[in-house]
């Protein structure tokens, strides 16, 4: 909680209808009648600067009854129909790439099938894809590497090409944590789910040229069935951090 220091008014001189407001090296000149609001307007917009930038995922998987919240770390099952639903709580640009099981690396968002228009706006839910389709899985069992780029301003030329080389994933065979929703019989794989991105020798080589782009600064917490991304000092740059979906 913030605290707001407030100086005590001087008396009025007679030749003198004008007040000072002195913020972070700032003077601002106003007369009486502005100066309370001016002042109020500047404080609300370094509060709205000083809070932490929120992104908020939602990992949802479609059954017989419509599409429903799971788990982020949910060890899914092929054929299993998978979307996103995020919030984010500052307006920027979006890029969502997939660097599948089998070593394909493909551009989901945006894209013609599931959308072309990637620009996110503050506190406004969005889908991915943004169109009424779904993401299927399939390949190997293992993790597939969902690559999230947030970006305050839209990259020049579109979004990131693909890279050059392919690789394939990381070898890693979901695991059951016996710990987790044991009573509902779930099988949750607690390295999956949104986390920093891996050492640069495993980023694609085309995400690891976007100048400024890390994810050390950010902070992964979970709320409920959401994953929540936390960047507390804002974006200053492009962020890039990996979201982990496990399957057999």
């Amino acid at each position: 909680m913030s605290q707001v220091l407030v100086l005590p008014q001087r008396r009025r001189v007679r030749r003198e209808k004008s007040c000072w407001v002195l913020l972070c090296g700032l003077c601002v000149s106003a007369v009486k009648t502005s100066c309370r609001w001016a002042a109020i307007a500047i404080l609300g917009a370094v509060a709205a600067l000083a809070q932490p930038q929120r992104l908020e995922i939602t990992l949802e998987k479609q059954d017989a009854k419509g599409w429903r919240a799971v788990d982020p770390r949910l060890v899914l099952d092929p054929g299993d129909r998978v979307r996103f639903r995020a919030r984010a709580s500052f307006a920027g640009h979006l890029y969502v790439m997939n660097q599948s099981t089998s070593g394909q690396y493909s551009l989901l968002f945006p894209a013609e099938d599931t959308g072309r228009e990637n620009r996110i706006e503050a506190d406004r839910e969005f889908v991915i894809p943004a169109t009424e389709g779904w993401f299927r899985i399939g390949g190997p069992p293992g993790h597939e590497i969902v690559w999230w780029l947030v970006s305050p301003v839209a990259f020049e030329g579109g979004e990131p090409p693909p890279p050059r080389l392919k690789r394939k994933t990381p070898a890693m065979t979901p695991r059951c944590d016996q710990t987790i929703l044991r009573a509902r019989g779930a099988c949750v794989d607690s390295s999956a789910g949104p986390q920093a991105a891996a050492e640069p020798a495993r980023v694609p080589e085309n995400l690891a040229k976007i100048t400024g782009a890390a994810s050390h600064e950010l902070v992964f917490m979970r709320q409920k069935d959401a994953a929540v991304v936390s960047s507390p000092g804002g974006l200053a740059g492009p962020a890039i951090f990996e979201f982990r979906v496990a399957h057999r």
